[in-house]
């Protein structure tokens, strides 16, 4: 039989073998709390979700490109959030998956297209915003709805192409015990697929996070710049941008940041010969990417909160100059902000 050390939670690269990560103590404490968080994840996620999503059917009258963006990031998450009673139920001492290697593929997959349909919707946003309120000119026009639309559609098919090795990687795997067969639904695969595995997921690593980070960072500081920098606006509108945009850059770096830096970590310390595994390390490693993956979790309550905020907060909001500027510039600023 196959033996595997147990990933905490969805997603999960964390799944061992060798020396470290059977019957051991501290992994199975590190578990007994996992399913309690995934209860409450999936609570805050579908209702908060849910609640954006309908505040964008029901309220917004307009859908610009912004809204369009948060739209189908809120759909993402929701989608996401309906798989994670399943995993509750996984989780639940003693830890056993019971539905079958269709559903243990198909929940991997769609955690893998939530996380990086996350990943790149935020990523849109930022990109709108960056246009509309630092290119203003470049903008008035030329952000339109269907441009968001478009995007969006293709957005999701990159995450669905990128996501769909997951289908072939993702497998179940039998540990005898004594009373009884445990099944677990890998997050990474098996032992001896983890060669191909590994280039897969630093490819994810770098296209599906590095560079997404590199431009929403790029994004938001450009923006907390231009906005600093513009005396028509207020002191405590300044420093309102200040806090959402250093909230998004915080939030993408405590949490998909060091995810897929620990996940291959954490893979790199499986593909190790057992008799050179440093015990402590590969517990180290993996508790620490036990915690940010709950993180990672945590974020698709959060985000559409911070985006709603977003909507209220930007809207019509960086310029109406005081007679200052001309009658088409302040029109033109007017529209950045609601990107």
């Amino acid at each position: 039989m196959m033996h595997a050390r147990s990933g905490m939670a969805a997603g999960g690269s964390g799944n061992a073998t060798g020396a470290c990560g059977h019957g051991s103590l501290k992994f199975d404490i590190l578990q007994m709390h996992v399913s309690p968080v995934l209860v409450v994840v999936f609570l805050l996620a579908f209702c908060g979700n849910a609640l954006a999503l309908h505040r964008f059917v029901f309220r917004e009258r307009t859908w610009h490109t912004g809204i369009i963006y948060s739209f189908h990031l809120a759909v993402s998450n929701l989608l996401y959030s309906l798989t994670l009673p399943f995993l509750a139920m996984y989780y639940y001492p003693p830890k056993h998956w019971r539905y079958g290697e269709a559903v243990c593929k198909i929940e991997r997959f769609l955690f893998h297209c939530n996380l990086y349909g996350g990943i790149f919707f935020i990523t849109c946003i930022s990109l709108n915003r960056y246009v509309a309120i630092v290119h203003p000119f470049l903008a008035h026009g030329r952000l339109e709805p269907r441009h968001a639309n478009i995007l969006s559609g293709a957005v999701w098919l990159l995450v669905a192409v990128i996501s769909a090795p997951v289908l072939k990687f993702s497998t179940l795997t039998v540990t005898q015990l004594e009373n009884y067969n445990k099944t677990e639904c890998l997050g990474s695969t098996t032992r001896t697929l983890l060669p191909s595995y590994m280039p897969y997921s630093i490819f994810l690593a770098v296209f599906g996070c590095g560079l997404p980070f590199l431009l929403t960072a790029f994004s938001y500081s450009a923006i907390f710049r231009t906005v600093y920098r513009n005396p028509n606006i207020t002191q405590l509108e300044k420093r309102k941008v200040g806090r959402m945009t250093g909230t998004v850059v915080a939030l993408y770096a405590v949490s998909y940041l060091p995810y897929h830096v620990l996940r291959n970590l954490n893979l790199a310390q499986r593909m190790k010969p057992t008799d050179q595994e440093n015990c402590y390390v590969s517990w180290l490693i993996h508790s620490s990417f036990q915690v940010v993956k709950i993180l990672v979790h945590f974020n698709i309550c959060l985000l559409p909160l911070l985006y709603a905020a977003l909507a209220d907060s930007m809207r019509g909001r960086c310029c109406a100059g005081k007679g200052a500027r001309q009658e088409d510039e302040a029109a033109a600023e007017k529209v950045e902000l609601r990107g």
